[in-house]
């Protein structure tokens, strides 16, 4: 499955920000082993239903370290008997934009 996350703090920096808290997050995901990527919106991760959403409680939880309310943006592609497919699914549109 790949599932498709955004964590944000209720209270930001001084300046409105969530970087910091956001960079916790990712850092969670990403020390997690499993294939991800980020982007300006999302973190996408891909792995089984369990260890995926063990990852996203994680990164919830050390947002929520320094907040008292988290929001969560959730969106799953959920294929059984697929893998690799955060880049797969990327390249059969490239593939399809080349034609």
């Amino acid at each position: 499955m790949i599932v498709a996350f955004s964590i944000s703090p209720h209270v930001g920096d001084d300046s409105g920000g969530v970087s910091e808290a956001v960079a916790e997050a990712v850092r969670v995901v990403r020390a997690s082993g499993l294939p991800c990527e980020t982007n300006a919106m999302f973190t996408n991760v891909e792995g089984e239903w369990d260890e995926v959403m063990a990852v996203v409680k994680q990164a919830v939880d050390v947002v929520a370290a320094s907040s008292s309310r988290v929001g969560l943006v959730l969106k799953a592609d959920i294929r059984p008997g697929y893998d690799g497919q955060l880049s797969a699914k990327v390249e059969r549109i490239e593939e399809r934009l080349a034609q």
